[in-house]
């Protein structure tokens, strides 16, 4: 299951550094992450967000390499089927989020645009989630926290989960403002993560 967990990883930032390699050569500037003139409160949560979203990588690289002698909860220690489940629940959350990224296609950002206007997507997994990205790395988190559990883990797991929610409302008053009316019908109609 080790080496499993570290390709779903894999797979996941793979997914992610091709798409900003892919979107750069195409001249678009996918890292909005804390960048230009926004307002105090909007760069505070993308900062952290941006450093929580980082710092989680080692943490459950640690926690997939020393299970089961890092994990506290001895029950939990050799229970296949829990790691089975996490593992999967990472594994659709990596599909999650590639689907999300292919849905957007140069829509797609990390971060809020200060002045890069993008197309308003409702379509694809839009249609079943307004923050599917997201929803995709929070699968990830809990999959593999699940699986390999630790107290270390726990702390670091919760913490980008809670960054990202904060994000969501931040995005959520952007794309209030920029889409306006056809937004807010959109929010009527999806929820915001399933």
């Amino acid at each position: 299951m080790k080496i499993l967990a570290i390709i779903v990883m894999a797979v996941f930032y793979a997914a992610y550094f091709g798409k900003k390699w892919s979107q750069k050569r195409k001249g678009v500037s996918t890292n909005q992450i804390a960048v230009g003139d926004k307002p105090r409160k909007v760069m505070l949560v993308e900062k952290i967000m941006g450093l929580a979203t980082v710092i989680i990588v080692p943490v459950e690289l640690l926690s997939i390499v020393m299970h089961p002698r890092f994990t506290i909860i001895t029950s939990l220690k050799n229970c296949i089927t829990i790691q089975v489940i996490g593992v999967t629940v990472a594994a659709l959350g990596v599909l999650t989020f590639i689907t999300a990224m292919l849905t957007m296609a140069d829509s797609w950002r990390a971060g809020i645009p200060e002045k890069d206007r993008t197309e308003f997507v409702q379509n694809g997994i839009y249609r079943i989630s307004r923050n599917p990205a997201f929803l995709g790395f929070d699968l990830m988190y809990i999959g593999l926290l699940v699986a390999f559990p630790n107290i270390l883990h726990l702390v670091f797991a919760v913490f980008p989960i809670a960054m990202l929610h904060l994000q969501i409302l931040n995005e959520e008053k952007f794309c209030e403002n920029v889409f306006g009316a056809d937004y807010d019908e959109y929010r009527k109609k999806v929820r915001r993560y399933l």
